[in-house]
């Protein structure tokens, strides 16, 4: 069990919770009752706040763009070796948070991460949730979480959902693609199962917490007391386990981290988030496509209202190896393109 998650006698049962029926009211999936009505991936979505999309890449290629990170590391020429554990160390890598998360070097525009976003069995899951083509992705962090993290910080529980509670109601599904066998020991995503469906409960209940400071709204920190309170309502934390090219979608609603691994396997893996350009403003393209152009990261939101930068920090400086352009440029289809919103920018 990963470091602090919660034991429950009990796990949630959403079939039975008074407000599932709030769950997905203004959303793109729609349920009369909770009840397997899709037949696919959008009934574990519905009723657990997340899902696990087996083989939406396909191995082969799974394993390719696993390859082409570690060239990505490698790089730099910082002393990196991906065959040699012993050079697993801070000054052998670019800057990589605690958390494990790559957010600058313009490593979202790294062309294997651009050929992710890009999978046809990616995109065409999101195009089932939000019942469009015409959708917006995010250039979003990529992330590495070594097995030796003797040189790293530690990597501490930092429970959280990716949506502002004064906006409730499905806004957004975040997604990630896996690149490396990803089992119950291994470091990855952890979720507390049901949590989307009570989550205007609980900040009615919790509304006189003192909050964890965040620098978007859109973050929410649980303290301990709203750890308890989940504790309390019967909501099970679960580590999600999946193999080389399987997409995890969890609500943004959905209480969740990452943790660490405890055997020798790497994690590896890409953020994917998508949302249907009709929700985003001109004025959000028109600042997305200056991110695309610049080859900034965003957040998970596809509206880049928080643009990010490439200016990396190293012990409290910047990084002498930054860099503005990826090491490979992106080579994007017709369709990928069109995910960058650039097209919709009306004249």
């Amino acid at each position: 069990m990963a470091p602090s998650a919660i034991e429950v006698e009990r796990p949630v049962d959403v079939s039975t919770t008074p407000s599932v029926k709030k769950i997905l009211s203004d959303s793109r999936l729609t349920a009369a009752q909770i009840r397997p009505i899709y037949g696919d991936f959008r009934d574990d979505l519905v009723r657990d706040g997340y899902a696990v999309v087996k083989g939406a890449v396909p191995r082969e290629r799974a394993d390719d763009y696993g390859r082409a990170f570690y060239d990505f590391l490698e790089s730099f020429d910082l002393g990196f070796d991906r065959n040699d554990p012993s050079t697993i160390k801070r000054a052998k890598l670019p800057v990589i948070n605690e958390k494990g998360m790559v957010l600058d070097y313009a490593a979202p525009h790294e062309n294997f991460v651009w050929q992710i976003r890009s999978e046809p069995g990616v995109v065409e899951t999101f195009e089932k949730v939000h019942g469009t083509r015409d959708l917006i992705v995010s250039f979003d962090a990529i992330n590495i979480g070594f097995h030796d993290r003797s040189d790293f910080p530690a990597n501490k529980p930092w429970p959280h959902q990716d949506q502002d509670p004064a906006k409730p109601g499905f806004r957004c599904l975040q997604g990630l693609v896996n690149l490396q066998p990803c089992g119950p020991n291994d470091g990855g995503l952890i979720v507390c199962k049901g949590g989307h469906i009570i989550s205007e409960e609980f900040h009615k209940d919790m509304a006189d917490e003192p909050r964890i400071p965040a620098w978007t709204p859109e973050w929410y920190g649980f303290t301990d007391n709203g750890m308890k309170w989940l504790k309390d309502h019967g909501l099970e934390w679960i580590k999600v386990c999946a193999e080389p090219g399987d997409l995890i979608l969890w609500d943004s609603r959905t209480p969740h981290y990452n943790v660490p691994t405890t055997s020798k396997q790497d994690r590896m893996a890409i953020y994917t988030c998508y949302m249907p350009v009709s929700e985003a403003t001109q004025e959000d393209l028109i600042r997305k496509k200056r991110a695309f152009e610049e080859r900034l990261g965003t957040t998970h939101w596809p509206n880049a209202r928080h643009l990010g930068t490439n200016i990396a920090k190293r012990d409290g400086v910047e990084c002498p190896y930054n860099r503005s352009r990826p090491s490979v440029e992106p080579e994007l289809t017709e369709r990928a393109f069109k995910l960058t919103g650039i097209p919709y920018i009306r004249a």
